[in-house]
């Protein structure tokens, strides 16, 4: 077992205690556009989102320009049947955006990072001083590029989409063995999009408990219901994809969140993070005032002195002004001490304890 830890991200701490920490990932949906990259930072912002994530590759440092089967997207995913190396092409964000795009984001007060695919990525990244690094799914099992990525001693968010808690734990090890200080898991279901049913957020703290680092949830479900149930299980990181609408047509805009959307899921979580508060028994302050209004036990019929408590005129009743709903067949059976209304809260000075 281990100790759980935080990391820190440009002074803002991501971990238990801290608030969740939300990223709008644009990977595809800048469309080729620069000015579509620059119009959906912007409306990160506006929605509340707290970083924006790049991906930083080229098709040729991803994979290789081959158009036979093993290169083909099979059956199952929005890409079916197209060329891996095309739908890369297609894809990438130019790396002469990137530092631009950076200083964007940093003066609207988003940290901005990326997914480096390869070691030149890397290299270029640490030229820009990206704040920290994102390991995608189909990476978790490139150790080599994990603990290139390590060294830089920069914060390491990793996915763990479709591997094995073997597969994690090599490339956890390899991570904190390169020099990793500070790490963080997102569990992560790579199918595109992913049905909430194959989700199992359940795992969230499991994994946290495991790997003794902060856990959160990469997104790839439709709508804001998952994300936000993350968040009820601990998920202290949600990644999910941005763009500016559906309607502009991209490899990732089917399973990406619209700005109104992004906004509304932002607002969940933070309500949700005000719900889940802490282990706590005590009455709170609004609660104080309520108090009052619980049972409590009345004269519920007009009574003479020496009348005789019973069933039937006294009762468990609202408002709480009366005596404690325990003593109710303690006074069954005694006899009143004076003249009372129906709704008189029912009090010791009312007891007699002498024969009348």
């Amino acid at each position: 077992m281990h100790a759980y830890s935080c990391i820190s991200i440009n002074n803002r701490t991501i971990g238990r205690g801290g608030p969740v920490y939300i990223i709008a990932e644009m990977s595809a949906n800048h469309g080729q556009s620069y000015d579509e990259a620059i119009k959906i930072i912007h409306a990160a912002k506006e929605a509340g989102a707290d970083a924006i994530k790049l991906q930083t590759y080229t098709p040729d440092t991803i994979t290789i320009d081959c158009d036979n089967e093993y290169f083909r997207i099979g059956k199952g995913t929005l890409w079916e049947g197209r060329n891996l190396y095309d739908l890369y092409k297609e894809a990438y964000t130019p790396w002469e955006w990137q530092p631009k795009l950076k200083k964007v984001a940093n003066d609207l007060g988003l940290d901005l990072f990326s997914t480096p695919f390869d070691d030149t990525a890397v290299e270029f990244l640490e030229k820009m001083d990206v704040p920290a690094y994102k390991i995608a799914s189909f990476e978790l099992v490139d150790i080599p590029l994990i603990q290139r990525v390590a060294k830089t001693g920069k914060p390491i968010i990793m996915s763990t989409g479709m591997a094995t808690i073997g597969e994690i734990e090599e490339a956890v090890t390899a991570a904190r063995e390169a020099g990793c200080k500070e790490l963080a898991l997102l569990k992560c279901t790579s199918a595109y999009p992913a049905p909430p049913e194959e989700i199992n957020l359940r795992t969230i703290p499991h994994m946290a408990e495991a790997f003794g680092v902060p856990v959160g949830l990469s997104d790839h479900t439709l709508g804001i219901g998952v994300p936000v149930a993350a968040v009820t299980l601990g998920a202290c990181i949600i990644e999910k994809h941005f763009t500016i609408s559906r309607a502009i047509p991209g490899p990732d805009s089917a399973f990406s969140l619209a700005p109104h959307e992004f906004k509304e899921m932002v607002n969940a979580i933070r309500v949700a993070e005000k719900a889940l508060g802490q282990i706590n028994y005590a009455v709170t302050e609004k609660e104080a005032a309520s108090r009052i209004f619980r049972r409590s036990l009345f004269v519920v019929k007009d009574m003479k002195a020496g009348d005789v408590f019973t069933g039937e005129n006294v009762r468990s009743i609202r408002p709480g002004y009366g005596l404690h709903t325990r003593y109710l067949k303690d006074i069954w059976g005694k006899k009143i001490l004076k003249n009372v209304h129906a709704g008189t809260p029912m009090s010791y000075d009312l007891i007699a304890h002498k024969e009348i």
